[in-house]
């Protein structure tokens, strides 16, 4: 058993923390920093928080996930291995179907499709790594958030957290017939430039490029923040992690927190965890639940405040409610559009949770290689439509198989993301029961879906004669496929459960990343991040590498 497998064992089912009733003081106080949620975010500030010598404690509501966590669930075709659903990437769209091991978060955490286990969506997501163009910064962030002061944060991440485009340990690409149509399609017909999607990390570009996906896996594996910043973390004596513990709300005294609420292993009494005098907390519970937590924290929209305090969530009075609308305001998650396209040349490959082919599995079983070293996607690319002066980020990705309706042998499943610049928003609501409730409001404004839909249209100029869409006309105007894809139907307006953008610079927190109105309580997780040109793990790490080295900066000046 290695070092790490020791430390899992040793730290996962920790013991209960001396707690006390919501009503009595908090017990204990040796905590520099609470995180609260083990998402990228949190897994990232927890070990650069302790890496730096603080005593941290890091809060998870849910339990394991990948095998070395404890996580057991998986088919029988991986008895005998040390290995979970959670570890093989070819598993990972069955998560959409059968939720055995417990790592969905159930109706009562929160109204969305969001993991509550250890890693987060990290744990259940495709693992698709892609850096987020320099413009993003440069664009959408503040002063001390520009592309040149994300520099140190991205080779953090980037030096931390291995990643590839060629994840089968024998060398190979599997189900190329897709990415060699798509390449003919996108390269030698529409003026894409075929590249290592994360190529030069200090200016990079995301513009009508098209390449091989970028996964956060090793050695045929998923990796990701629970296999690389979590396992150093748990090396160090001044780091605890507690999975099956909800964190309801931040404890305060006006604004300055000291601790947190929590319920313990679904039990229904509350007990508190403190923090040192000077120490602080920090939400990386994600773009719904942050906001739900500065909530029933007393930090948000006053009318939601009260609907919480006549519930009886709130244990601040409403003299010392912190008023932000900002709070929760603006969430962002991408439209996605289905686009089926069939080619005789195309060999399409659907992943099996239970019964993959013997040969598959074997090839997997025994040389981590094959289908089942990655999550499907055979390709990616991006480009930006101007609008004006501004300008809009789509994103494109093709699986290996049809979907829904679209399943015959020769069918491929192209998915259209909006992404950066989109003006379209919704919030974070709250319902009855104070549970977190996001919309998405896509195509609020109609510029949005006039981009997207162009974006199709420019494409669909180089399709060639041997590569024919399914569920929409080759032929569409731009204002047909607008209407298209602005029309709810299995293939149009989809959430993708990319959250973030719902606690932003300058109307949530200040570009410290502390909460508004308080003196030591940070948000450092997608709830931050403006909409990204790309999938957002990887953009989310690098803010929290940066955040954490704006939190550090404030010294002495957190109290």
């Amino acid at each position: 058993m290695t070092m790490a497998l020791r430390s899992w064992k040793t730290l996962l089912p920790v013991a209960l923390l001396v707690g006390c009733s919501a009503a009595d003081l908090c017990a204990g106080d040796e905590w520099d920093v609470i995180v609260i949620g083990s998402g990228p975010a949190g897994i990232v500030a927890a070990d650069r928080m302790s890496e730096a010598g603080k005593k941290t404690l890091l809060l998870e509501q849910g339990g394991p996930s990948y095998y070395s966590t404890g996580g057991r669930a998986r088919p029988a075709w991986l008895n005998g291995t040390e290995l979970s659903r959670v570890d093989v990437p070819g598993l990972y769209t069955s998560i959409f179907s059968n939720n055995e091991g417990d790592l969905m978060c159930a109706s009562d955490v929160v109204n969305a499709y969001q993991a509550c286990t250890v890693g987060g969506n990290t744990a259940i997501n495709a693992g698709l790594f892609f850096q987020p163009p320099a413009s993003d910064w440069d664009w959408y962030c503040p002063e001390g958030w520009k592309n040149k002061d994300m520099q140190c944060a991205i080779e953090k991440v980037r030096t931390k957290q291995p990643s590839t485009d060629k994840p089968s340990q024998d060398g190979k690409r599997y189900l190329q017939s897709g990415f060699e149509a798509a390449k003919q399609w996108l390269v030698d017909r529409a003026g894409y430039a075929e590249v290592g999607l994360n190529d030069c990390p200090s200016s990079h570009n995301k513009t009508k490029v098209f390449g091989h996906p970028i996964w956060n896996y090793e050695g045929g594996q998923r990796s990701g923040p629970v296999k690389t910043y979590l396992e150093s973390a748990l090396q160090r004596p001044n780091f605890s992690f507690q999975t099956g513990t909800k964190v309801l709300r931040v404890r305060r005294d006006g604004d300055v927190a000291k601790g947190v609420d929590v319920q313990i292993n679904g039990a229904s009494n509350t007990s508190c965890i403190s923090i040192k005098e000077g120490g602080m907390v920090i939400s990386s519970a994600g773009a719904l639940l942050s906001p739900q937590l500065l909530m029933w924290s007393g930090i948000g929209d006053p009318a939601i405040l009260s609907k919480l305090s006549a519930n009886g969530h709130l244990t601040v009075t409403s003299q010392e409610w912190i008023n932000n609308t900002g709070v929760g305001d603006n969430v962002f998650d991408n439209p996605n559009t289905f686009i089926e396209l069939y080619s005789q040349s195309i060999s399409s490959y659907a992943y099996s949770y239970s019964d993959p082919p013997p040969q598959d599995a074997q090839l997997y079983l025994n040389n981590r290689s094959g289908t089942y070293t990655f999550g499907g996607q055979t390709s990616a690319f991006w480009d930006f439509i101007p609008q004006g002066d501004d300008r809009i980020g789509c994103q494109g990705t093709i699986g290996s198989s049809g979907f829904r309706d679209y399943t015959d042998n020769g069918t491929i499943t192209l998915n259209v993301y909006g992404t950066s610049g989109l003006r379209s928003f919704g919030r974070v609501n709250l319902d009855d029961n104070g549970i977190a409730l996001p919309s998405s409001n896509f195509y609020s404004d109609p510029r949005d879906a006039t981009a997207i839909a162009t974006f199709i249209h420019n494409i669909f100029q180089a399709l060639p004669p041997t590569l024919t869409p399914l569920n929409v006309d080759r032929n569409s105007s731009v204002q047909e496929l607008t209407t298209w894809i602005s029309t709810w139907s299995p293939y149009t307006m989809g959430n993708v459960q990319h959250w973030s953008s719902s606690c932003r610079f300058g109307a949530c927190v200040d570009t410290n990343t502390r909460v508004l109105g308080m003196s030591n309580l940070f948000v450092v997780d997608a709830s931050i991040v403006p909409p990204l040109t790309t999938n957002p793990v990887m953009g989310i790490m690098i803010a929290a590498e940066r955040a954490v080295e704006r939190i550090l900066g404030l010294g002495s000046s957190l109290s």
